[in-house]
């Protein structure tokens, strides 16, 4: 199955209706989920209560906010997360952000900000934290989270882009949905297959990971010239394999021929206008795949896990150095 994502970030909104227009739209589609990018520095509202905001006035779309680990306490972000699952229905993931100014750790009385291994050192234990808050109960009557949320754990999105090693194993040990890079083909394949071989490292299913490779996308130029055919569609795709400029017709053919070599489980789409782009993907691209049977007409579930044909994790669901048990989705 084909997997599609689109990220909503764009100049500063402070405007809670633009949000939810574009989620909505992206839902019309039958994408995935949307992301909503944020940091520290970020101006603009809060990513994660935006999100919160977008949850009651959709339906099936998932929503996964940009979450900094860095310089946030783990039980404040594992309740704000499952507090959005439960607003959503089990619709929320959360995309691992990390810290890496001084202008932001300066904002918390720290002078410079971590090394990347520290970083990502740190965002891997948050989310170890996170999924044992998530699954309690904890002994502890005090601490006690309460119930887990309907997907037991959010949704993981981790971006191992320029992350290094370090990046690499967080993703491998924690992440869902893993996003990459790549400037062709073969490329995406090798580092599809490098990420599902370090899950098995901590003893994972690598079918239980979506590997999503993530494109810039330009939309506001017109098509190129093409022979017939969906899958001959020829696509302008930059040098460093992450940004995409022309059509969506073209757009559709380059979708369509990655995933049919098998080189990623889908594509996590950033539209450079957000609007005029997006309703050009699901409106242009997305209507093209479905007319070709190449992605689905309707949500196959009413959470994200069940979107991405996820497993939802066991409580207690060991993270690393031996098997997994897992039960699956309930319907």
């Amino acid at each position: 199955m084909l997997h599609l994502a689109v990220a909503l970030d764009g100049p500063p909104r402070f405007d809670p209706g633009h949000f939810t227009d574009l989620a909505r739209l992206a839902e019309h589609g039958a994408l995935d989920f949307v992301t909503l990018g944020d940091s520290f520095a970020r101006p603009g509202p809060d990513a994660l209560a935006v999100l919160s905001h977008v949850a009651p006035a959709t339906r099936r779309i998932g929503l996964v906010p940009t979450v900094t680990t860095t310089h946030t306490e783990p039980d404040r972000i594992a309740a704000a997360l499952a507090t959005l699952d439960w607003v959503s229905r089990g619709r929320a993931g959360w995309y691992v952000g990390v810290s890496t100014t001084h202008a932001e750790a300066a904002l918390f009385g720290r002078r410079p900000a971590a090394p990347a291994p520290a970083l990502w050192q740190r965002a891997c234990a948050v989310a170890t934290a996170a999924a044992r808050h998530w699954d309690g109960p904890t002994g502890d009557p005090a601490p006690e989270p309460g119930p887990r949320p309907p997907q037991g754990r959010p949704v993981t999105v981790v971006d191992v882009t320029g992350t290094g090693q370090d990046g690499l194993r967080c993703a491998a040990r924690h992440a869902d949905v893993v996003l990459v890079r790549a400037p062709s083909a073969e490329r995406a394949a090798a580092l599809r297959t490098r990420v599902r071989h370090e899950a098995t490292v901590y003893g994972r299913d690598p079918d239980d990971l979506r590997v999503l490779l993530s494109l810039v996308v330009d939309l506001g130029e017109r098509e190129s010239a093409r022979e017939p055919g969906l899958l001959d569609a020829g696509p302008s795709l930059a040098a460093h394999g992450s940004y995409y400029s022309g059509g969506p017709v073209d757009l559709a053919g380059l979708l369509a021929r990655w995933h049919d070599a098998g080189a990623v489980d889908g594509f996590h789409l950033a539209p450079i206008a957000p609007h005029r782009d997006l309703e050009r993907i699901v409106n242009g691209t997305v209507a093209l795949l479905q007319h070709r049977s190449l992605f689905r007409t309707f949500h196959p579930g009413g959470t994200l896990r069940e979107h991405l044909g996820l497993p939802r994790p066991a409580a207690g669901r060991p993270t690393a150095g031996r098997s997994v048990t897992r039960e699956r989705n309930a319907s």
